[in-house]
């Protein structure tokens, strides 16, 4: 498959800078993949089109304010690091720039000296691994020096930071937010609840792997980046339970749909654990454990775009995509929402 016929044209107009006021009053996107009907909704809508029975399956990482503004020792030249992810202790892997002046042995100083790293490896990929000194706890001293990480593409300074985060955001470790979760408030999860929907709870922090392009031009050349995950006992069970009683497994994102994946084996079971995955989902795929999904509309040509497809079928979710950019929806992070079932 060539990575172009995932490309849609996008009016950057419709990229959403800043969150609605009120979370649920989104637009929706409803995908009905078997009968390849596209109807228009608004999120609220969703305790109609989700029954009794099925089960919600929720990202609860919490993104850190992962970007921090430094300067070079000596010489004072301005430095951004944003953590990717920790490796062990102190160390973390960073995108750091401008990259090509900072090499290994470099040490970098934030805040009033407070902070400080030095650079210990160059990755193939550009990013490095950094080991972080200062005398206190690292993550108060990350609440006070560091920024919410936003995407690239969103150029309006964000007012409110629990606005880039779930309402149920827990586990801290992610470089950017699971977005198709920022639709939901408590009221409408507990309304859910009432109804008889089950709320399942697992864990992926989400890297900017999810923003990198797609840089091959066959999409099975493409390598994908990989994420820490964990899922409990107790919250494998409860999926199971649900499936093996013929409620629907909706992912809400595809981080959760990668975790899912991850950890169900063939019969459609789900197992318990933690790691590392690169799960890399497009059209071929057989899922074995998802049978809907809550995403936001994503990135032309990004491995994204490729996984919604692998649900939906190429052709209809290009067709909602097209239909989408002509009524004008709100794209990307904090953009409108699609409901693929």
């Amino acid at each position: 498959m060539n990575v172009n016929d995932f490309d849609y044209n996008l009016p950057e107009e419709l990229i959403a800078q800043t969150p609605l006021a009120d979370r649920t009053a989104s637009r929706l996107l409803a995908v009905h993949k078997n009968a390849g009907i596209l109807e228009h909704r608004h999120f609220s809508d969703i305790i109609d089109m989700i029954h009794p029975g099925d089960c919600l399956v929720l990202n609860n990482t919490r993104v850190i304010p992962a970007r921090l503004l430094g300067h070079r020792e000596p010489g004072g030249g301005a430095v951004e690091f944003l953590l990717l992810r920790r490796i062990e202790g102190d160390v973390w892997e960073t995108l750091v720039r401008p990259g090509k002046k900072c090499r290994v042995g470099d040490r970098v100083s934030f805040g009033n000296g407070e902070l400080k790293a030095e650079i210990i490896e160059v990755k193939p990929d550009g990013n490095r691994l950094v080991r972080f000194f200062y005398q206190g706890i690292f993550n108060e001293i990350l609440a006070t020096l560091g920024e919410m990480p936003l995407p690239p593409y969103i150029k309006e300074k964000l007012q409110d930071s629990e606005r880039y985060q779930t309402v149920y955001s827990k586990i801290e470790g992610s470089a950017a937010a699971p977005t198709a979760g920022l639709h939901f408030t408590q009221p409408l999860l507990e309304a859910l609840q009432k109804k008889g929907v089950t709320l399942a709870y697992v864990t992926l922090h989400v890297g900017l792997g999810t923003f990198r392009p797609v840089k091959a031009e066959t999409v099975e050349d493409h390598v994908m980046h990989s994420e820490f995950y964990s899922v409990t006992e107790e919250t494998a069970a409860t999926i199971n339970h649900v499936k093996e009683k013929g409620g629907r497994i909706i992912c809400v994102g595809t981080t959760a749909t990668r975790v899912v994946e991850t950890l169900a084996d063939s019969s459609g079971v789900i197992h318990a654990g933690s790691g590392e995955t690169s799960i890399f989902i497009y059209p071929g795929y057989q899922f074995k454990m998802t049978d809907a999904l809550i995403t936001n509309f994503h990135l032309p040509k990004s491995t994204l775009m490729m996984l919604v497809s692998a649900l939906a079928g190429r052709d209809l979710i290009m067709k909602a995509y097209e239909e989408a950019v002509c009524e004008r929806y709100r794209f990307f992070s904090f953009g409108d929402a699609m409901f693929i079932q």
